[in-house]
C-alpha cells in the first residue's frame, strides 16, 4: 500500500524537476527521507509503518533518484550516456555496500538505532550536496542555451507521451524489470528451499551480481552514446528473459551463478538506458514529468510483482515454475518495443550538440 501511494504521488511529484533547480528540490527531498528514517526508527503501529514505506519509497527511491537522473538527462547530451552511468553507480555501490554495512551494525546496535544512524548520515550528506550544486544551471535557462529536441524535432509533453503508441507499446518493457526483478529478490527464502539450495550459499552470489551490475552501467553509457538508446531499449531485457530461464532450469548453484550474471547484466543497461531514451526521443524540456511517470511506473511494478508471485505460490506454482512465464514475459516485451522503436526511428530528430555551459 505504501509503495502503491509512492508511485502515484510520484506521478505528479517528479514533474517539479521541469519547473524548480535541483537544488531548490533538494532542499525538500533530502529532509524528508531524513526524518522517513527517524520516523522508522521511532515507529510502534503498524498504520505507522504504511506511511513510513511511502516516505522512505517517495523521498528515496523515487525523489533522490529522480533528481539525478533528470539533471545528468538535461545537462548532458552527446554524453548523456556515459553521464548517466556514472551518476547511477551511486545506487549499484548502495546495493552492494549497504546490506552488509547494515547486517553488520545488526550485530552491535539495535536496528531502530540503524534507521537513526541513516537519517543522521542523510543530514551529513545534505552540506555537500548544497557545494556541489553551487553552480547548477536552472531548467529555463538550459532550455535556453541548448534544448536537445526529439522525435520530429520537438519535445513532447507528458500528456502527448501518454498517448503515444510507442510510450504504450513500451509498457510492458517498464513493467516488467521492476515487477519480476524484484520479485526475485522478494522469493530468495522460496526459491532456496525449492531447489534445496542451502539460504547462506545462495544469497552468496548476490556480490556476483553487484560487481557485473556495476560494470555493465558503466560500459552501458558508452554503448548508449555510440549506438543510440533505441536500439539499446530493445536489447536490455534479453539476459533477464534468458536468466529467468537458467535459472529455472538449473539444479546446482553454478547455474544460478551464470543466472546471477544475467541479471547483473541487465541491471546494469536498465539503470542508464531508459532516461537516455526519453530524453533522445521525447526532448528534455520536460524530461522531469517524463521520468516521473516512468518511476512510478517502476515503483507500481516493484509493488505488484511480488503479490503476484505471491499468489501464484500459494496456487502452488513455485516460482521457479514461474520463470519460464516471466522469460517469455521479457521476450514478448522485447518484440514490443523492437517494433515500437523501428516505427519512431524516422521521427528522430537529429542529435544535439554537447552543451556544459553552467555545469
Amino acid at each position: 500500500l505504501g509503495t502503491t501511494v509512492s508511485a502515484i504521488v510520484m506521478f505528479w511529484a517528479g514533474a517539479l524537476t521541469d519547473r524548480f533547480r535541483v537544488r531548490q528540490l533538494a532542499w525538500i527531498v533530502l529532509p524528508g527521507l531524513a526524518l522517513a528514517c527517524f520516523f522508522m526508527a521511532i515507529n510502534t503501529a503498524v498504520a505507522g509503518l504504511v506511511v513510513c514505506v511511502f516516505l522512505l519509497r517517495f523521498f528515496g527511491q523515487g525523489m533522490m533518484y529522480q533528481l539525478a537522473a533528470v539533471a545528468m538527462a538535461r545537462w548532458f547530451v552527446a554524453r548523456r550516456g556515459l553521464a548517466l552511468s556514472v551518476s547511477t553507480l551511486g545506487i549499484s555501490l548502495g546495493t552492494a555496500a549497504l546490506p552488509v554495512l547494515v547486517a553488520a551494525l545488526f550485530e552491535i546496535v539495535h536496528w531502530r538505532t540503524v534507521w537513526g544512524m541513516a537519517g543522521i548520515a542523510t543530514i551529513l550528506t545534505f552540506p555537500v550536496l548544497l557545494l556541489l550544486l553551487n553552480r547548477e544551471r536552472t531548467p529555463q535557462s538550459h532550455a535556453e542555451e541548448a534544448s536537445a529536441a526529439g522525435m520530429n524535432g520537438r519535445h513532447w509533453t507528458r500528456k502527448e507521451v501518454l498517448k503515444s503508441s510507442l510510450f504504450l507499446m513500451l509498457l510492458p518493457i517498464l513493467l516488467g524489470p521492476p515487477a519480476w526483478g524484484t520479485s526475485l529478490f522478494f522469493q530468495q527464502v522460496h526459491i532456496a528451499m525449492v531447489k534445496g539450495w542451502p539460504l547462506v550459499s545462495y544469497l552468496s552470489l548476490i556480490p556476483i551480481l553487484t560487481v557485473v551490475l556495476v560494470v555493465v552501467t558503466l560500459i552501458s553509457g558508452v554503448l548508449i552514446d555510440r549506438f543510440g538508446s533505441g536500439r539499446m531499449m530493445q536489447l536490455y531485457v534479453l539476459p533477464y528473459a534468458i536468466g529467468f530461464l537458467v535459472l529455472s532450469l538449473s539444479s546446482s548453484l553454478a547455474g544460478a551463478a551464470v543466472a546471477f550474471v544475467l541479471f547483473g547484466v541487465s541491471m546494469g543497461m536498465g539503470a542508464t538506458i531508459v532516461t537516455a531514451f526519453w530524453a533522445e526521443y521525447y526532448g528534455t524540456r520536460y524530461i522531469g514529468a517524463i521520468k516521473a511517470t516512468s518511476t512510478s511506473i517502476m515503483v507500481f511494478g516493484s509493488a505488484i510483482g511480488p503479490g503476484i508471485s505471491g499468489v501464484l505460490i500459494d496456487a502452488g506454482f513455485t516460482f521457479p515454475d514461474q520463470m519460464v512465464g516471466i522469460s517469455v514475459y521479457f521476450l514478448v516485451a522485447a518484440g514490443f518495443a523492437r517494433v515500437a522503436i523501428a516505427r519512431a526511428q524516422a521521427d528522430l530528430a537529429v542529435p544535439g550538440q554537447v552543451d556544459v555551459k553552467g555545469a
